[in-house]
C-alpha cells in the first residue's frame, strides 16, 4: 500500500504565552502543499525500515513512521511489514515533513488492515508523536492554538495562488528559535488578520520566529526580502525555519537564485 505525506506551511506564528510546563503557547495556521514524501509497506516475516532520497539524520527506531506503527502494532497485534520511505521534503525545514509522515502511517495502517479508527482517535494517538502530527490527519487549512495541537477550522483558500519555497543549508533548532522570543499577543489576533486581503498580510501577520533567527542567519533575511523584490505578495518563515516562503499571483517563471547553496520548489497552491 503506497501513499504520499504531504508538507505544510504556517501562515503567520504567534507566541502568545508561556506555559508553567516549560512550553510555550501559540496561534498559527498550518496549510497543506503538494510537496510529498512517499510512504509504502508490504506484509513482510519481519519489520523492516529503509529510507531513499533525501538523507535522513538520527536513528532508524527513533523515526516517527516505526514509532507510528509500533503504536497501533501493540494495540491491534499488527503483522511484520516491510517500510520503505522516498524522502522529498526536507528536513528541518519548518515544513513538517517527519510529522507528515507519521500520522499518514496511522491511516495507511488504519485503513488497510481495517481497523476502523475515527478521525479523532487518529488524531489523539498522532498527538502523542508530535505536536503538529495531529494536523495531518484531515490535512486541511487549519487555525492551531496552544502548542500546536488544538485545532479550530479555517475558511482560508489560498487556490490559484502559487508558492516559492526557499531551503537553505541552514539548520535553525527548535531551541534556538525559541530563545530570544519573548512572547506577545499581537494587537490583531491571527484569525482576524487572516481575513483581511492577502496584500495587506504583510503588515499584520508576522511569524515571531523571525526576530531572532533572522539576527542569527540573516540570509534568510535576504531571502524574504528577494521574494517581495520579485513580486511576491506575502513572504515568510515557515515554523521555526529555516524554509522561506513566498506567495505568487502570478505563475512562477522567475529562476530564483541565492547567495547560499538552496533548495528552491516552485509549487501550485489548491
Amino acid at each position: 500500500m503506497i501513499t504520499f505525506p504531504n508538507a505544510k506551511i504556517n501562515i503567520g506564528l504567534n507566541i502568545t504565552e508561556k506555559r508553567s510546563d516549560g512550553y510555550h503557547n501559540l496561534e498559527t495556521i498550518f496549510y497543506p502543499i503538494d510537496l510529498c514524501d512517499s510512504l509504502e509497506f508490504v506484509q513482510n516475516d519481519e519489520t523492516q525500515f529503509n529510507c531513499t532520497g533525501l538523507k535522513i539524520e538520527g536513528e532508524p527506531e527513533n523515526n516517527l513512521i516505526l514509532k507510528a506503527y509500533k503504536q497501533l502494532k501493540e494495540e491491534f497485534n499488527l503483522p511484520n511489514i516491510d517500510i520503505h520511505l522516498h524522502k522529498a521534503i526536507p528536513m528541518g525545514a519548518g515544513l513538517g515533513g517527519g510529522s507528515a509522515d507519521a500520522a499518514f502511517m496511522l491511516k495507511m495502517l488504519n485503513d488497510e488492515f481495517k481497523l476502523s479508527l475515527s478521525s479523532q482517535e487518529l488524531e489523539q494517538k498522532a498527538a502523542k508523536l508530535g505536536a503538529d502530527c495531529a494536523f495531518f490527519i484531515k490535512n486541511k487549512p487549519t487555525l492551531a492554538k496552544g502548542i500546536g495541537n488544538i485545532f479550530e477550522p479555517t475558511t482560508i483558500n489560498l487556490s490559484g495562488y502559487h508558492i516559492v519555497l526557499i531551503k537553505p543549508e541552514v539548520h535553525v533548532s527548535t531551541a534556538e528559535a525559541y530563545g530570544g522570543c519573548k512572547p506577545q499577543r499581537w494587537t490583531t489576533p491571527l484569525e482576524e488578520a487572516i481575513k483581511r486581503p492577502i496584500s495587506e498580510w504583510k503588515n499584520c501577520i508576522f511569524n515571531d520566529f523571525e526576530k531572532t533567527v533572522f539576527i542569527a542567519h540573516p540570509e534568510l533575511a535576504e531571502i524574504k526580502d528577494m521574494l517581495y523584490n520579485e513580486g511576491a505578495v506575502y513572504a515568510a518563515m515557515s515554523g521555526s525555519g529555516s524554509t522561506i516562503y513566498g506567495l505568487f499571483e502570478n505563475a512562477i517563471i522567475n529562476n530564483f537564485t541565492t547567495k547560499v547553496k538552496s533548495q528552491v520548489y516552485c509549487l501550485d497552491l489548491k
